[in-house]
This record gives structure tokens, C-alpha cells and sequence, in this order.
């Protein structure tokens, strides 16, 4: 199509949750500040503990570390523009603006995905070889491990952008989503989007499948192990140093999941629902992860309870101090 039959799109507008009444537009966009508000709170949280406790600094919390720094980051790329579409009625964003959040929201998606890879594989060392884990997982190899996921991450994305953005936006420039993302974008594109879409969906489904068949293993391989501890007790005490990266996991992979099933099953969602789902499990993880780590992982718990609670001396001291 020759550049004199159409006149090249120059922004886009996120429509948020389609088919929402206007009079809940403040009451959405209430909740979501607070969603926001929350998560950056506790990640900071999260941050400031790691950084001011050096008992942290051990190599499954600097995975912690990790997920912390890409929720915040994910949040802060995805909800101020939410927020704004439904506070400030400005559901516009640049041409150029979407690509690139459509840039971050793939490449922290990947990171998410690659540092979840590692959670399980802290737990699959630590409970099956527990001897060769403090030579595995020294706290260099997994400032690595770390280093190699981001900068792995990086290379779909990129990939994606350089493929979607020259193509030609010549119709609706409507996204019935709340962020840019590969597919709300390429379908609105004036051409035949199955050379674009094919590759997306296979790079998206080795990064989503590839951790996760990892995981499936290394979590079947720790019920093997555990079982073979002996008295009922032991077990669970093992199983449970598994918890807090299980209930993380299954909170990013479960609904992530569903959804693709669903569409390979033939189980079809309208617009709407679709959003509403895709919102949940993109911006509930980041907000309830910090809760999990403080709730259930027994070095965090105590550095916050260390950090927020005013030490009561002892009696003796107090004794001593009255008789001054």
C-alpha cells in the first residue's frame, strides 16, 4: 500500500476495561492508584530491607531481589497510564510512546518468567543435592544467573519492536486493552500480521513453557526427595521451605495458563472479561509478592519485625537503670 492511500496512525488510545460505565470511572481508577500505591510501597519495603540487612544477603533473597526490582518496574510501566485513562479521561499514548512500553511489558515479562526458572532451581539444589548448594548457588553464580536472565530478556522484545513498528497503521488506532502489548498492537497494522504473529507466539510460548517445564520437574523431583523423609513432621517442615516460591509461581503461571488452554480448548472469553483477567494476573502479583516474602519467608519476617519494633530491655537491665 503506497504511502499516498493512507495517512500513517500518530497515537494510540488504550481503552482500559471496555464496556465500563463512565460513573465507575472514579472508583476504578481509585482502586488502581491504591493497587499501585501498595505495590510500590512494599517493594520499596522489600528494597530497603535487602539493602540495610546483610543477613539478606544470601542467594535465594537476591532472587527475591530480583522478582522485587521487575514488579516495581512492570507496575510503574503498565498502571500510571491505567490510572490516568480513567482519573484524567487520557487514554491516549504516542505512536512511538506504545512501542515502547509495549518493549518493557514483554522484556519484564520474560525477566519475571527467567527469575521464577531460578526460584525453583534455589529449591530443586537446596532439597535434592544439598551438599553441592553452597558451591552451585555462591552468591556470584547467582548475581550470573541474574545478570544472564535480564539481558536474555531483552532480545525477544527487541525482536518484536523492530518487526512491528514499521508496519502500517492505517485504520482504528483503538487498543481494547490497558497497555500496549505485541497483539493489541500488530492487529490494528493494515497488512497480513501471520508473519508478525506466528514468531511472536512461539517466542512467547518457549519463554513462558520452557522455566515452566523446569519448574513442573525440579517441584516433582522435590516431592521425591521429601517423601523419602522419614515421620510426617519432617516432611512438611521440608515441603514448606518450598512455600514461598511455590505460592509466587503459581500465582504468575496459573492464570497464564488458563488462558491459553482456554483458547487451544476452543473456550472463548468476550473483550472485556479477557482484560479483566489479563489485568489480575499482571498487576495482582506485584502487589501481594512483597506480602508473601514478609508473611512467609523467616529471615525477611524478622528484619521487618527488627526494623519496625522497639527492643524492650531486659529486666535486669531496667532494675538497674531504676536504681541510678
Amino acid at each position: 500500500m503506497s504511502d499516498r492511500n493512507y495517512s500513517r496512525v500518530t497515537e494510540f488510545i488504550l481503552t482500559g476495561f471496555p464496556g465500563l460505565h463512565p460513573e465507575y470511572y472514579g472508583l476504578v481508577s481509585a482502586v488502581l492508584f491504591f493497587v499501585y500505591l501498595m505495590t510500590v510501597l512494599e517493594n520499596i519495603v522489600v528494597l530497603f530491607l535487602f539493602a540495610t540487612n546483610r543477613s539478606l544477603h544470601k542467594p535465594v533473597y537476591y532472587i527475591f531481589l530480583n522478582v522485587s526490582v521487575c514488579d516495581l518496574l512492570f507496575s510503574t510501566t503498565t498502571l500510571p497510564k491505567i490510572i490516568s485513562r480513567y482519573w484524567f479521561k487520557s487514554g491516549t499514548i504516542s505512536f512511538t510512546g506504545c512501542f515502547v512500553q509495549m518493549f518493557f511489558v514483554h522484556f519484564l515479562g520474560s525477566a519475571n518468567s527467567f527469575m521464577f526458572f531460578l526460584m525453583a532451581f534455589d529449591r530443586y539444589c537446596a532439597i535434592c543435592h544439598p551438599l553441592k548448594y553452597t558451591i552451585i548457588l555462591k552468591n556470584v553464580n547467582v548475581h550470573i544467573l541474574s545478570m544472564t536472565a535480564w539481558i536474555t530478556a531483552t532480545v525477544p522484545p527487541i525482536i518484536f519492536v523492530i518487526r512491528a513498528y514499521p508496519l502500517p497503521y492505517c485504520g482504528s488506532n483503538v487498543i481494547n486493552h490497558g497497555f500496549c502489548d505485541h497483539v493489541g498492537i500488530t492487529v490494528l497494522a493494515c497488512t497480513d500480521r501471520t508473519p508478525y504473529a506466528v514468531p511472536a507466539f512461539i517466542s512467547a510460548m518457549i519463554i513462558l513453557l520452557v522455566p515452566l517445564a523446569f519448574i513442573v520437574f525440579s517441584y516433582c523431583s522435590i516431592l521425591i526427595e521429601v517423601s523419602k523423609v522419614a515421620g510426617i513432621k519432617n516432611r512438611l517442615k521440608s515441603f514448606s521451605t518450598c512455600s514461598t516460591q511455590l505460592i509466587i509461581i503459581s500465582l504468575y503461571y496459573l492464570p497464564r495458563c488458563f488462558v491459553y488452554l482456554a483458547s487451544v480448548v476452543g473456550i472463548s472469553f468476550s473483550v472485556a472479561v479477557r482484560v479483566v483477567i489479563i489485568m489480575l494476573y499482571s498487576l495482582g502479583p506485584p502487589m501481594v509478592n512483597p506480602l508473601i516474602y514478609c508473611l512467609r519467608a523467616k529471615d525477611i519476617r524478622e528484619c521487618l519485625w527488627k526494623q519496625f519494633h522497639i527492643t524492650v530491655p531486659p529486666k535486669a537491665q531496667v532494675s538497674a537503670i531504676s536504681t541510678r
